[in-house]
């Protein structure tokens, strides 16, 4: 680990999971695989700094039974998406957590709902910038940073390249409408670089 802290910042990657990213995965995200190596610069980057990461990944019972209603029909036999203790469940490789790292599970779009996430960052991390990667933009990216604009973190970004969704123009209409939400979308190399300035990309 570095020596350099960013004591109130965090990055965020979420549901960078097998079944969201791999090819033939019913829930795959068509741009995930692409995003993956921005996601791996932004981790890496984080933790030469210090900066907290915060893994959110989906993980259901096997009935399906506490997924949103209208992916119930997906779980069949214990092998529906995600499925607690399944290979899909697992974060794609070559990422994984460190033991450094914290892990949040989730069972709706928002790393926030229902979760401790807002009491992990504001009361056990100090964390009052939060920096968001992963999959998929309308869906877990879109969720989390609205959740977090709305829970009045002073500075939510979004980082454009490390996020993906199922097409580029999907991608760039997300990009657009968080930035008019009140979001910072900048890339991995324009975080690295500017730090904890806040630029209205």
């Amino acid at each position: 680990m570095g020596t350099t802290t960013r004591g109130n910042e965090a990055l965020l990657v979420i549901d960078m999971q097998r079944d969201f990213c791999d090819e033939g995965s019913p829930l795959c995200v068509a741009g995930a695989m692409d995003c993956l190596p921005q996601v791996e610069d932004a981790v890496r980057h984080a933790r030469s700094r210090n900066i907290p990461v915060v893994w959110i990944v989906r993980e259901h019972h096997a009935t399906g039974c506490d997924v949103e209603r209208f992916r119930r029909g997906l779980y069949s036999g214990g092998r529906g998406p995600c499925t607690r203790g399944t290979p899909g469940a697992d974060l794609v490789h070559p990422l994984e957590i460190s033991p450094d790292d914290h892990k949040i599970v989730k069972t709706r779009f928002s790393g926030f709902h229902h979760t401790n996430l807002a009491h992990l960052l504001r009361e056990g991390l100090g964390v009052d910038r939060v920096v968001l990667a992963g999959v998929q933009s309308p869906n877990c990216i879109r969720a989390t940073a609205m959740d977090a604009v709305a829970l009045d973190f002073p500075s939510v970004v979004v980082l454009s390249d490390a996020t993906a969704s199922a097409t580029p123009e999907v991608q760039a209409a997300n990009m657009h409408d968080l930035r008019n939400m009140g979001c910072t979308v900048i890339d991995v190399a324009e975080w690295a670089v500017q730090g904890r300035t806040h630029h209205d990309a």
